[in-house]
């Protein structure tokens, strides 16, 4: 077999979490491509994380650039596979105590939007973009999550793509709800033998009773939002929405509670806060009932909007036998008000975190037009994201104390120096040097400067995340 020829090593330890995606890429220059990129994405948010800016080019003269042209290269030409590099990402994460998913955890449901311009982008239109909560031109993704109170990461993410691309428009057998594309993410979730307590997304999922329908028939638990007004068939004069459950639950004040349970949550930073939690007692829902609904508040007598939840579950009240679901008879195990609360608090990743880290490594700074490329570039996004966790393991975290920006000289298996990114980049290979290479350099970054500083920020970036983590313990108080 012919020997694969070397590529420039990325700083440690990136070096080492690259090497394991090594056999998916066939070729060189996809290899150096994949680290390139990586450190790219993972260097301070100084700039967009464009191809230009990736390959630290100037945005409109380097991108003719041959290291900026070689990142295009290898995102939208290149033949490696996305879906391949996913999977070994997801293995990675699985094979690590710190980060391998387990029961206790929960799978997040949540939508992103893009904003985007053009008519030629694949999946663009003019739709809701959840995240800035308004109608615009963008692309929307999908995506799964898993997560409980010391980790997240993504799983899969699917474009959702609007129905004027389609001949037939929603009649085409090829269109998909972005309903139906979560639904489609659990149940790939559940064949990939992914472990979690339950399902957890917003009022979109929750209020749609065929998504709900399709979790049970996956014989998986969920807790999903539901609105305020989430009403049911009723008679005139009971009670018919949520809202109007919450106003009867006979809150006076803490001393008199009524039917409200105190539950505490306790937060990262060492803060507690108090949280109110009912049992609804109405119309499909109750204690006893396949399906429970709960109203969560930090406030019963005012309901802020910011901190009261209103949410549906499938899992079991403690006063029950373990719920058996399907022809094998699946338990889903009783879950009391403070593990509901638990449960659906995870859900703060996504809120608290997940939008930051996006941002933070460029989730949205595409600018590709093909199918192909943008799923290329959310996925080694997801792999920038699963190195922060890589590279905080306490065995992987043995730096040498050098300034950020500046890259240690690594030895070869024969003790012999290699040469640093930026050496190599002024010689022979495609990369021009001195003062050809000086006249595209970005500004805002300085010359010679290495890619050290993308693992000091990948450490950094964790540690945001975690500053702005869920509560790691609920409690009830009877």
């Amino acid at each position: 077999m012919t020997k694969r020829l070397p590529v420039t090593p990325a700083p440690a330890p990136l070096e080492d979490y690259a090497t394991r995606f090594d056999d998916l890429l066939g070729v060189r220059a996809q290899r150096e491509g994949f680290r390139r990129y990586l450190e790219g994405l993972l260097l301070p948010t100084e700039r967009n994380k464009t191809l230009t800016a990736l390959a630290n080019t100037e945005p409109v003269k380097g991108a003719q650039h041959a290291s900026a042209q070689a990142l295009q290269w290898f995102l939208s030409e290149s033949r490696w596979d996305p879906r391949s590099v996913n999977a070994r990402r997801i293995e990675l994460l699985g094979a690590d105590p710190k980060t391998a998913p387990n029961e206790e955890g929960v799978l997040v449901i949540d939508e992103h939007g893009d904003r985007k311009w053009g008519k030629h982008t694949a999946h663009m239109g003019r739709q809701y973009l959840a995240n800035i909560g308004k109608v615009d031109s963008g692309v929307v993704s999908v995506s799964s999550l898993w997560a409980d109170e010391g980790v997240y990461y993504p799983l899969e993410v699917e474009p959702y793509t609007p129905e004027h691309h389609f001949e037939k428009g929603k009649a085409s057998p090829a269109f998909r709800t972005k309903l139906k594309i979560a639904a489609q993410l659990v149940e790939r979730s559940v064949d990939m033998g992914i472990p979690f307590r339950a399902v957890v997304a917003d009022s979109f999922y929750g209020e749609d009773e065929g998504f709900r329908e399709g979790l049970r028939d996956l014989e998986v638990g969920y807790v999903l939002a539901l609105k305020p007004s989430h009403s049911w068939w009723h008679k005139e004069g009971t009670v018919g929405a949520l809202w109007e459950v919450a106003k009867g639950g006979g809150w006076k004040d803490a001393d008199e509670p009524g039917d409200w349970v105190e539950v505490v949550r306790a937060f990262r930073d060492g803060h507690e806060e108090v949280w109110w939690a009912l049992e609804v007692k109405a119309g499909p829902y109750g204690p006893q009932r396949a399906q429970r609904a709960l109203v969560v508040s930090t406030d019963p007598k005012e309901l802020p909007d910011l901190s009261s939840w209103y949410l549906v579950t499938n899992l079991p009240h403690p006063g029950m036998t373990d719920r058996a679901l399907g022809e094998e008879g699946t338990l889903l195990a009783a879950a009391d008000l403070a593990e509901v609360v638990r449960l659906y608090g995870l859900r703060m990743w996504v809120e608290q975190s997940y939008k930051q880290v996006k941002h933070a490594l460029g989730w949205s700074d595409y600018q590709v037009r093909s199918d192909l490329a943008i799923r290329r570039h959310w996925q080694l996004v997801s792999c920038a994201f699963s190195f922060c966790w890589w590279a905080s393991s306490a065995e992987l975290l043995e730096m040498e104390e050098s300034p950020a920006g500046v890259v240690a000289p690594q030895k070869d298996e024969a003790n012999t120096t290699i040469t640093s990114e930026t050496e190599e980049r002024g010689k022979k290979g495609g990369r021009r040097g001195g003062e050809e290479a000086a006249a595209v350099m970005a500004e805002s970054i300085e010359e010679g400067e290495g890619v050290a500083g993308a693992i000091h920020n990948a450490v950094a970036l964790l540690e945001g995340v975690h500053r702005q983590g869920p509560a790691r313990r609920v409690e009830s108080v009877a």
